[in-house]
């Protein structure tokens, strides 16, 4: 006999979604040109309509070779493989916001958290004060925790913990479920490798690759220990390190970009631009770049830069761009704005 069914979780509204961020900029918008840009520059330069962005900076500064192209489309292709995988961005089907206390989670009706996808029941997940979770599996359903066999409750950590999330797998690995914490909200993250969004994946469009729009820039650095306030979609904020700032020239200006470290081997920039909501996606975009080298430079190549999981799912907790790199210049190199967005 099943206990007493706890009753439906509140979902906690989203304090800024995509859609009211784009409006906030713009409309979100993008051309239909697809990764068929690539080929001979010329072919198939950004169109000049009313809703693309025609920035000054658009006329390629350098030659654009064989081997550079070549070079992009295996990013690309690089890229898109890594988005389809089957854990990656577009098999999230769930983001469900915990309060404290237990709580019945399945694809049932009866649940207190209701699941799009996975068992009927999968039992029940238990959020502490301290911040502590425990799952008591349904009897009779089959999980695995970090792949291997579960047997009965458990504990789960969560993402910060420095060794990274407890995985919950179900439906004979195709479903992954972490516990994730955004501020001081615990959110169930929920993915799984038959979600709509991964198996209705189109092609990302690009604007025509182009050797102008890879940057030389120089890396400021900040004192040790700088940290800098950075938003995410769900309306939380967090204190993110900040090592300092990339500043480059564009068309006799100059233009910096505060840099974030998330303890890789690069720096993680979150920027926005004119072309957001204008050919590119309206909540900004993201770029990885080496960490300074000899004299401080940095190279940005801004055809590598790219759109947040959030322009291809509706269950991601992206970052936006602070203000401080918020552009007055239109980046057209990179990815356009995705023509299959949620």
């Amino acid at each position: 006999m099943r206990l007493p069914t706890m009753p439906r979780l509140r979902l906690l509204p989203m304090l800024l979604s995509p859609i009211v961020f784009c409006l906030a900029l713009a409309a979100c918008g993008g051309g239909e040109r697809s990764e068929s840009d690539l080929d001979a520059p010329g072919a198939g330069a950004a169109a000049a309509s009313g809703t693309e962005a025609t920035a000054e900076a658009q006329a390629p500064s350098k030659p654009t070779s064989a081997a550079f192209i070549g070079e992009q489309q295996v990013w690309r292709d690089e890229r898109k493989a890594n988005l389809t995988k089957p854990d990656g961005w577009t098999s999230l089907v769930g983001l469900h916001w915990l309060d404290p206390g237990p709580h019945y989670f399945g694809s049932e009706p009866d649940n207190g958290i209701r699941l799009a996808m996975g068992p009927g029941h999968f039992g029940m997940i238990d959020l502490k004060k301290n911040g502590s979770v425990r799952f008591v599996p349904e009897r009779g359903t089959a999980f695995t925790l970090d792949d291997q066999p579960l047997k009965g409750a458990t504990a789960l950590r969560i993402d910060t913990d420095p060794v990274g999330p407890s995985k919950l797998g179900f439906d004979e690995g195709k479903g992954i479920l972490t516990v994730i914490k955004r501020g001081d909200r615990y959110a169930l993250r929920v993915k799984h490798s038959d979600a709509p969004t991964r198996s209705g994946f189109k092609d990302i469009p690009y604007w025509q690759a182009d050797a102008g729009w890879v940057v030389d820039s120089k890396f400021v650095a900040h004192p040790p220990g700088k940290t800098i306030a950075i938003a995410n979609i769900v309306g939380t904020t967090e204190q993110v390190p900040n090592p300092g700032y990339v500043e480059f020239e564009r068309d006799g200006k100059s233009y910096r970009i505060e840099a974030l470290d998330e303890g890789g081997d690069e720096l993680f920039l979150v920027f926005a631009d004119r072309t957001n909501g204008h050919g590119s996606y309206g909540a900004g975009r993201f770029l990885d770049a080496p960490k300074p080298g000899i004299g401080g430079r940095v190279m940005l190549d801004f055809n590598k830069s790219y759109n947040p999981p959030c322009a291809f799912t509706a269950f991601a907790t992206c970052p936006l761009p602070p203000q401080e790199n918020r552009l007055d210049l239109a980046i057209t190199a990179g990815e356009k704005a995705y023509a299959g967005a949620h």
